[in-house]
């Protein structure tokens, strides 16, 4: 029946919307999810439609952010609107490595990559240094506190990092988030930094997939627009809560736990990917 395939899309957005900024991966999740449920859908769409709901995650940092990222608000001074975009042009620095690379490698990545060993694998290497970068820190401080302070090449090179997070498992968050604090940055700065670097990224992959979907000329009818609008809606009113938890979890707590859960999340999809390929049916990233 067609509520049980709106129902499954809703299931979808949520776990989206809750993964996406948390430094868990979003695909490792989406991989169990629909192994479980399994939405009635092409292959090809599935694979547009897990990249293209991430556009409701990442309105909702727009929403949140939307007055210090908007450099032309008329609240602003001419002093506020230079900050506002001096970030946006370390933000297109950040976002160049993965925009070439991603471009480049995106066929590939999806042929080879998008299996539940590798996510498997990712899930539990980015765990275990989330540890110990994690108990790094308990003896030094960040050198960079606040956003001003981050400069053009730690942007770059956090980009760099975020090129990482191609490879599905890593989790684009929890990569450029490592990345940022072990140049120096704060997790408050570092996770920030991670979502503002995240809109031009993920609408980039976004739309290529889009773009490459239509392009071959697979049908696309009214029950797959209905099913990404809604997957965007719910990935969008997740996101709301799951940014301003992750934010809230920051100022009292590490990233220990997150690397616990991967951890124990990568041994989960390493099972069901070896019985799945056993009984035939090989774990694809969903």
């Amino acid at each position: 029946m067609r509520i049980i395939e709106i129902l499954k899309v809703i299931v979808l957005g949520m776990v989206e919307g809750f993964t996406e900024w948390l430094p868990i991966s979003s695909t490792g999740h989406l991989i169990l999810i629909n192994q479980l449920i399994h939405l009635d859908v092409s292959p090809e769409f599935m694979e547009m439609f897990r990249v293209v709901i991430q556009l409701g995650a990442i309105l909702a940092v727009v929403m949140l952010y939307f007055d210090r990222l908007n450099p032309l608000s008329r609240s602003k001074r001419g002093d506020q609107r230079r900050v506002a975009l001096t970030l946006w042009s370390k933000i297109i620095v950040a976002c160049i490595p993965a925009a070439i690379l991603g471009k480049l490698l995106d066929d590939w990545m999806d042929a080879h990559l998008y299996n539940g060993l590798v996510v498997s694998i990712m899930l539990v290497i980015y765990g275990i240094l989330f540890i110990l970068i994690e108990n790094r820190n308990q003896t030094s401080k960040p050198q960079i506190t606040k956003m001003w302070q981050l400069n053009y090449q730690t942007a770059l090179y956090i980009g760099m990092f975020q090129v990482l997070a191609l490879i599905p498992g890593t989790s684009r968050s929890g990569v450029t988030i490592l990345g940022a604090v072990l140049l120096g940055c704060s997790r408050a700065v570092a996770a920030e930094f991670s979502f503002f670097v995240g809109i031009p990224v993920m609408f980039g992959a976004s739309l290529l997939k889009f773009v490459k979907f239509i392009k071959y000329g697979i049908p696309f009818g009214n029950v797959e627009i209905l099913y990404l609008v809604l997957g965007m809606a719910v990935a969008f009113l997740v996101s709301l809560y799951s940014l301003r938890f992750l934010i809230s979890w920051l100022k009292k707590n590490d990233f220990k736990v997150f690397g616990y859960y991967r951890i124990v999340l990568g041994v989960i999809v390493l099972i069901w990917y070896v019985i799945s390929t056993l009984m035939g049916r090989p774990m694809g990233a969903a």
